[in-house]
């Protein structure tokens, strides 16, 4: 014997699905060079979620003015986002370590990792260690979805 469902079963479950799938987590990247205050176009954004090793450069749409969106999992928590110069070859500094890389005297020093929801809700600027100048004359907000970050090059003693 065939059973029937009622309408209003049916109906609801085909509202209740489409409710189930998670939003699309995407968020805006604005690297910006320490040294003059402007934001950078990069080779390459290197993603890593979830203090894991993969690097995700392939998650990233870069647009023409050079900032990324990527997209994130469902199951992303936490975020760090490097950036590449000279074809790939070298990978920016981010300053948001500098003043403790200043102090370690040769040691390693972890780096920083962000809150994703934390970037989704209220957006995030990361901490500028380099302290520079021309970055000082900005005043850099984030949006709700948006992280920037501050970046320099390798110097002399570092390459």
């Amino acid at each position: 014997m065939l059973r029937r469902f009622p309408l209003s079963l049916i109906a609801f479950a085909a509202l209740a699905i489409p409710a189930l799938a998670q939003p699309e987590r995407v968020i805006t990247i604005k690297m910006i060079d320490a040294r003059t205050g402007q934001m950078v176009r990069t080779t390459d954004f290197l993603i890593q979620v979830n203090h894991l090793e993969a690097l995700h450069a392939d998650w990233v749409r870069q647009n023409t003015s050079g900032a990324g969106e990527v997209t994130v999992p469902p199951d992303a928590t936490e975020i760090l986002i490097r950036g590449k110069y000279d074809n790939n070859m070298e990978i920016y500094i981010n300053c948001d370590t500098e003043a403790e890389r200043k102090t370690a005297h040769g040691a390693e020093i972890p780096d920083h990792w962000y809150s994703i929801s934390q970037i989704l809700v209220s957006g995030l600027v990361a901490p500028d260690g380099c302290k520079s100048k021309e970055v000082a004359k900005h005043d850099f907000i984030a949006k709700p979805g948006e992280f920037i970050f501050f970046v320099r090059k390798l110097n002399w003693r570092e390459q």
